[in-house]
């Protein structure tokens, strides 16, 4: 899932509405009882990190546990040692940059444990804020390097000049550390969270694996080939909704360089064509327009607009044809509607606390049911119909 999701404007052939002039305005329905701190990810591909972290979070509030922030760096290095390990041993055969998946997460915490961010801040390099342009430039080149070298054979001292690597940019890693008076190893704070990672689960909805059963997501950044359980579209958005019905979040995975997402404006949805959404003297106007001018409306995305019905085989379509792909992850937090009664989520994101909601997001159920990758929940979250349906418990 990439980082810097692309800020796209609307493109030519999208709808304006009648409502154009009054721009939009929601209203929150149903939000999760505590949201979190907005974080930043600033310039680095982490917002699978940073986003499922914040879900874990604000999890953990809504199971009773206490604020807290956990290290997104801790995760990251570790992320980031294990996919080198398996990069030298595929032989290079497989993704290696910084982006990841919700379940890079879940799994490193169940394998290395997790700490607080005042016990391993991660920035070693001179800054407050993640800048990776020079780790992920170094460890790439290492990892080539090692690949191709001309021994014919690995030397037993690449995996210590990883781990060197490593410590200089993002610490050395604490055996122990003091929290709130109390002494912990990272495994120890991990199995006192009031949460535990083998209990939360993926879903995903594509119709070239059986439905009920698990897959890996073919994605460039499923380095880790975690599996997934396949849904009809209609029984994933049902697990949303019942999540935040229930006061938790979703860690949710998408595709921001779609072009019915603004950035600026913080809303994601998926419009008709402006000939269907134009009537009388509305259509008359946007003809006269020139096409400098209808883009310029266009980008501008002014208010309420009809958006397309989503189909099961129009997902499929847009990911078999390269038109949708893991490319953003952020935290679905609650239920909104726009002024004409359309239906929204309320999103936290990853980039700061910028635009009109100072790091909240809208996106319009169809562009969730268009765009959506994969989700994330606590498994007690799912409908039991469901779990029945996938043999679980």
């Amino acid at each position: 899932m990439k980082k810097f999701a692309l800020v796209a404007a609307l493109l030519f052939g999208v709808a304006i509405s009648a409502f154009a002039q009054e721009g939009y305005q929601f209203t929150d329905k149903k939000v999760i009882g505590k949201t979190v701190p907005i974080t930043n990810q600033y310039r680095s591909g982490t917002c699978w990190c940073f986003s499922t972290l914040s879900f874990l979070e604000e999890d953990i509030i809504a199971f009773g546990g206490e604020e807290m922030t956990l290290s997104q760096m801790w995760i990251v290095r570790h992320a980031y040692f294990d996919k080198a390990i398996k990069y030298v041993r595929l032989h290079g055969n497989l993704n290696f940059a910084v982006g990841g998946a919700a379940h890079d997460v879940t799994e490193m915490i169940a394998k290395y444990g997790i700490v607080p961010l005042e016990a391993y801040p991660g920035y070693n390099y001179g800054t407050t804020m993640p800048e990776f342009g020079e780790i992920d430039a170094i460890l790439k080149a290492y990892v080539e390097a090692i690949i191709k070298n001309e021994n014919g054979k690995l030397t037993t001292a690449w995996i210590n000049g990883l781990n060197a690597i490593l410590d200089t940019y993002f610490g050395v890693r604490p055996e122990k550390f003091t929290y709130k008076g109390k002494e912990y190893t990272p495994k120890s704070f991990a199995e006192s969270l009031p949460v535990k990672m083998e209990d939360y689960i993926e879903f995903t909805s594509f119709t070239h694996h059986p439905f009920y059963s698990t897959f890996a997501l073919e994605v460039p950044d499923n380095w880790m080939w975690g599996e997934m359980y396949n849904l009809p579209l209609a029984e994933m958005t049902q697990i949303v909704y019942a999540t935040l019905e229930a006061g938790h979040p979703v860690a949710w995975g998408t595709d921001v360089s779609e072009k019915g997402f603004n950035g600026g404006k913080a809303i994601g949805v998926i419009p008709e064509s402006v000939e269907k959404n134009l009537i009388g003297s509305d259509a008359e106007k946007w003809g006269k327009l020139s096409e400098a001018e209808k883009r310029a409306k266009i980008n501008n995305l002014e208010g309420p607009m009809k958006e397309m019905t989503i189909t099961q085989e129009m997902r499929q379509e847009a990911f078999d044809n390269y038109q949708s792909t893991d490319d953003h992850g952020m935290v679905i937090v609650g239920t909104a509607e726009d002024q004409a009664g359309n239906p929204f989520f309320k999103v936290q994101n990853s980039w700061g606390e910028s635009g009109p909601y100072k790091g909240f997001y809208y996106f319009s159920l169809p562009f969730f049911e268009y765009k959506t990758m994969d989700i994330m929940v606590h498994k007690s979250m799912v409908p039991k119909e469901i779990m029945k349906k996938i043999g679980l418990k």
